[in-house]
């Protein structure tokens, strides 16, 4: 027999009972009302419907395009949404990706609040249980809230837990947000009870902990310090707050950078926080219409599979082609490889052979230069070997490629459907091709704990020498296995932009670049720069995302729903 769940929406002060019933093959998932929430089986299932709502957005298409594409990093694939990513005149207030996150994020408060307001009532559940629960929901209506600021600025703030839809609703200065924001969190750092890291006993994957919410802590007086809303002691928060991780928290730094990212080692000494996908079709399959699906394994793959001797399949993953890396990324911030191993450690560039009917033959007369072994009618290459093949460099001639017996692309030859890609979201155990990875999302984890720390130390906040100190400490892993890793040490920090490019060669493609261009003023300037694509386009007010215009519809009573400046 079909059960029928029924889950609590809210968007902002809308809130609607019946949009979001479906008929599952499934037990009850989250009947998120009043009454339920002060039952011990209801403020259980409204916790784990709070921590499900992380995967509406890490992992999702949605955050990924607000995050990554549109910035000095990447610009649109042939088959992405050129529209947000182009800043152009069709990117406007009725973007469907902006409203999606807009939304997720209030529907998710709305729980937490919930829980929150509910929580003294709630029986058998022993006191430090469930103090560890209230920690956890202030945990996550902190992150909800300062997704909302980063993109929007002033936001409607809200506290309590809405039973009802009204139609009134007003946006809080973003210096009352981030109040919220800090509040929770130093309430979830101070309880007692909240786990100290994710390696302490008894910590399940995914869970939040104290040095989960320092993390956060650090990194929003770090953001803070950047806007219109900062107090003069953010930069000095920030440096101590992040310190605190790496002093106490027993986390560390993988030696080898290629490892942070190894499927199944998200979970390793490094990782702080990371959102959970089930391997449930139900929640995470293929033609799941919930939005949950972590997809973020098929949004960078490129169009591979139309190449000689190339097929698709699940190792190389699902060409959705949304994105292409720009210029200055492979070109530029990546471009010393012999001391920095990055680059190879976080592109795919060579595509090995899979697909035998396809394989090429040599031409007659042969190419000039063409490899010993060379003739006419035989098989450029065997299954197996070097299909294409992307060096990274200029060098070769339009004669050495003719020559070349696989697809050979020097960085002249990049086109938005077959460049480089990002890898660190592979995927290769699913059982699927066309499936979401399963994969669990790295949120946070420890190298940008030591960024975080640097910039807040070179803005004032720490000890001068520390800022290098910690920004060598990251570069130095970057040498791994070398020997000598001290050749990747820096003497100075000559500027915000260092740290800039220092924070791509780490955490490219991490789903934070759009929000460290916005916090540090930088984006209008070097998407001019470093993104042909949507350089002519941007103006000073993309540094804030439209207001939905769902949104300003629904407040129909009262004073009109303000939008952002520069959006109409």
């Amino acid at each position: 027999m079909k059960k029928i769940y029924t889950c609590l929406l809210a968007f902002i002060s809308i809130v609607t009972i019946s949009a979001c019933n479906k008929a599952l093959n499934e037990e009850p998932h989250s009947i998120l009302t009043p009454d339920f929430f002060k039952t011990t089986q209801g403020f259980k299932k409204g916790l784990d419907a709070a921590y499900a709502g992380t995967r509406m957005l890490w992992g999702t298409q949605n955050l990924f395009t607000m995050t990554v594409i549109g910035t000095d990093e990447f610009y649109t694939g042939k088959d992405g949404n050129n529209d947000i990513n182009k800043y152009n005149s069709n990117y406007n207030t009725s973007n469907g990706t902006v409203t999606s996150i807009w939304r997720e994020c209030y529907i998710h408060i709305n729980t937490c609040n919930g829980l929150l307001e509910n929580a003294a009532t709630v029986p058998d559940i022993d006191e430090v249980t469930k103090s560890r629960m209230v920690a956890e929901a202030k945990f996550l209506r902190a992150n909800f809230y300062f997704i909302l600021v980063q993109f929007w600025g002033d936001v409607t703030l809200s506290k309590t837990f809405q039973t009802s839809a009204n139609n009134t609703a007003d946006r809080a200065p973003m210096a009352s947000v981030y109040d919220l924001i800090v509040q929770d969190l130093k309430d979830a750092i101070a309880t007692p009870s909240l786990f100290a890291s994710p390696k302490t006993a008894g910590v399940r994957p995914g869970q939040i902990t104290k040095a989960a919410a320092q993390h956060v802590l650090a990194k929003v007086y770090l953001t803070r310090a950047g806007s219109s809303a900062k107090k003069a002691t953010d930069y000095t928060d920030a440096y101590n707050t992040a310190m605190a991780v790496i002093n106490t928290s027993g986390l560390s730094l993988l030696p080898d950078f290629g490892d942070v990212y190894a499927e199944g080692n998200e979970n390793s000494q490094e990782v702080i926080w990371n959102v959970q996908h089930t391997p449930n079709l139900a929640y995470n399959g293929p033609n799941n219409s919930g939005g949950a699906d972590n997809v973020l394994n098929h949004m960078w793959v490129p169009q591979y599979e139309l190449q000689p001797g190339m097929k698709r399949d699940v190792f190389y993953g699902r060409p959705y082609i949304r994105c292409v890396p720009t210029p200055w990324l492979t070109n530029t911030a990546f471009q010393e490889r012999v001391n920095d191993t990055r680059y190879n450690k976080t592109f795919q560039t060579v595509w090995n052979c899979n697909n035998a009917a396809s394989i090429p033959v040599w031409p007659n007369p042969l190419p000039a230069g063409a490899p010993a072994g060379a003739a006419p009618g035989k098989p450029k290459f065997a299954l197996g070997d070097i299909a294409i093949l992307m060096p990274g460099t200029n060098d070769a001639t339009d004669a050495q490629i003719a020559a070349a017996p696989y697809l050979l692309i020097p960085t002249r030859k990049y086109t938005t459907s077959l460049s480089p890609y990002m890898k660190k979201y592979n995927d290769t155990k699913r059982a699927d091709l066309n499936y979401p990875s399963i994969r669990p999302v790295i949120v946070y984890r420890l190298a940008e704990t030591y960024l975080i720390a640097s910039e807040a130390a070179y803005m004032g906040g720490g000890p001068a020498g520390d800022a290098l100190t910690l920004i060598n400490t990251v570069r130095r892993r970057a040498a791994f296995p070398s020997a000598n890793p001290a050749v990747m040490n820096v003497g100075s920090i000559p500027s915000i932009d260092f740290i800039l490019d220092e924070r791509s060669r780490e955490l490219c493609g991490e789903q934070v670049r759009w929000l460290d261009l916005v916090r540090t003023g930088k984006l209008e300037e070097r998407v001019k720069l470093y993104n042909t694509e949507a350089g002519a386009n941007i103006k000073p007010f993309h540094v804030l995302r439209p207001i939905p215009q769902n949104q300003i519809d629904a407040v129909n009573v009262g004073p009109k729903y303000p939008q952002n400046p520069g959006w109409f």
